[in-house]
């Protein structure tokens, strides 16, 4: 499992054109906020479309251009986590990881969707926060809030996960936990990742391959 990402998009003030491709580890996308880093992830997502390019995870094609291939969001089977979260404040932290499920075909299959929902508790279990089930975003901590958006992106067993400055909106003291149990998440996810970011250190503990964007190009 990989992925290969060759796209061009005109943006407002630059020119998105990059190349870049991954097996199963970790990618960090440094870079300045307006680089372009986002919009990479949008476009591997399917919330945005490349004006040129192709975009494939594993053996399946999920955008070309030239082949008119443009594969919806929600078929893609990507766990992405916004950096804001975006979870939904009027919904329990269960239901917020739980709504990760129903897009997927098999959840509608009711003799398979018992099997997904204990992989969710799983998941909630796996990352300390089976405790926070019934309460809503607004009653928990940054940490708690950022687990419970990963949480969600894993229970459909994505192919690939993206992660757009996940730690940008934790406390000092937070991040150091969330780094230390981030690290062991990723020594088991066994899937590609990309993560944004625009601290260095950042990179320097997570990343596998490492590119520095600046204006829509790599430069390293």
């Amino acid at each position: 499992m990989g992925v290969y990402f060759k796209i061009f998009k005109q943006l407002d003030y630059f020119n998105l054109d990059a190349e870049f491709s991954i097996d199963n580890e970790l990618l960090v996308i440094e870079g300045s906020s307006g680089a372009g880093k986002t919009t990479i992830l949008n476009c591997i997502a399917g919330i945005r479309v490349p004006d040129e390019g192709r975009i494939s995870i594993g053996e399946r094609i999920v955008f070309d251009r030239a082949g008119k291939i443009n594969v919806p969001a929600e078929k893609r089977n990507i766990g992405y986590l916004f950096q804001n979260y975006a979870l939904f404040p009027n919904m329990s932290a269960r239901d917020n990881v739980f709504y990760g499920l129903k897009n997927k075909k098999e959840y509608r299959d009711k003799s398979k969707r018992k099997e997904l929902a204990d992989y969710a508790d799983y998941m909630m279990e796996t990352l300390g926060i089976s405790h926070l089930s019934d309460k809503r975003p607004g009653n928990i901590s940054g940490g708690e809030k950022q687990r419970v958006a990963l949480a969600r992106a894993m229970v459909t067993k994505p192919s690939l996960l993206l992660l757009d400055e996940p730690f940008s909106a934790l406390d000092a003291a937070t991040k150091e936990k969330i780094y230390e149990e981030f690290s062991e998440f990723k020594r088991i996810l066994k899937i590609p990742t990309i993560l944004i970011t625009h601290n260095h250190r950042e990179s320097e503990l997570f990343a596998d391959k490492h590119i520095t964007l600046k204006e829509g190009r790599i430069l390293s």
